[in-house]
């Protein structure tokens, strides 16, 4: 069996060339605050997996996907061990985007601390009187830099989205941040409200795109999973405080309380696997085998 080497490893993920496609692997390692933990969280990487095809599967009639299979018999030999199946996507190859596209339903996290600052969410101007938590009137869409690993990303407002996109791609920035935008908040809208329907609130969530060899622009890397958008119970929801989440939160909040090198305690390593595993439930409707 030929051994394989990534191409690219990302902070959570690696990526392999498969000649005319790629094969992504998401890895059970996690990271917080753009840091890699130095714990792995069992499974984590068959939740990322499995949550992206559902949700690809769910909105192809709004865009097309770069997914192939996540059957590993469709892969070379090499990824038909057992520590490949179930977290492994054969993808389509696309020339990637450099934007990472945020829209946000609720108002929490980073753009709640900007909003008590100056009432603004990367420079959007919102309602006065907003609670933390609170649903937005509308979605609105914050995209960002994408940031090379150990960097962080940079939020940009939608005419800079323009500029950046067109010094990339001259003559096409317009039509590209146009299509990013309108596609970004198509997406979150379908699956916002299917996810409602589930008893979970996606609160926020980023996507990223990229081109396909007749320049068609493509959905690409994964789709709201816990590592890249915010689960909330429905159950319980309530205005003014930050809420519980199916996500790294739990992660996030004990890095914040505590003194530490970046290891968590294996009670919140269990606790995150297992708010990972109860929102693939509940989203999907099936148990992870």
């Amino acid at each position: 069996m030929q051994e394989l080497k990534p191409i690219k490893e990302g902070k959570v993920r690696e990526i392999y060339d498969n000649g005319d496609s790629l094969i992504m692997v998401a890895t059970d390692r996690i990271s917080c605050f753009d840091v890699i933990l130095h714990n792995v969280v069992t499974k984590k990487g068959t939740v990322l997996t499995q949550m992206s095809k559902f949700w690809f599967d769910m909105t192809k009639d709004i865009i097309p996907n770069h997914m192939i299979s996540v059957d590993v018999k469709d892969m070379p030999e090499f990824f038909q061990q057992p520590k490949f199946d179930g977290n492994s996507m054969m993808c389509k190859k696309l020339e990637m985007l450099p934007v990472e596209c945020i829209v946000r339903g609720y108002i929490t996290g980073s753009g709640w601390a900007s909003y008590v600052k100056n009432g603004t969410v990367c420079g959007i101007k919102l309602p006065e009187g907003l609670k933390e938590s609170d649903k937005l009137p509308e979605p609105i869409y914050t995209p960002s830099t994408k940031a090379e690993i150990g960097d962080h990303d940079e939020n940009i407002s939608y005419e800079q989205s323009v500029e950046y996109l067109e010094k990339r791609f001259p003559g096409k920035g317009e039509e590209y941040a146009s299509k990013l935008r309108d596609y970004t908040i198509a997406l979150y809208k379908k699956c916002a409200d299917y996810a409602l329907t589930r008893g979970i609130i996606i609160a926020d969530t980023k996507f990223e795109f990229g081109l396909d060899e007749n320049g068609n622009i493509v959905l690409g890397d994964e789709m709201l999973t816990p590592d890249s958008s915010r689960f909330w119970p429905a159950e319980g929801y309530e205005p003014g405080h930050a809420q519980p989440s199916f996500d790294k939160q739990f992660a996030r909040d004990w890095l914040k309380a505590n003194e530490h090198d970046w290891t968590l305690p294996d009670e919140i390593v269990q606790k995150t696997i297992d708010k990972y595993l109860q929102g693939y439930e509940l989203l999907t409707g099936k148990k992870l085998v």
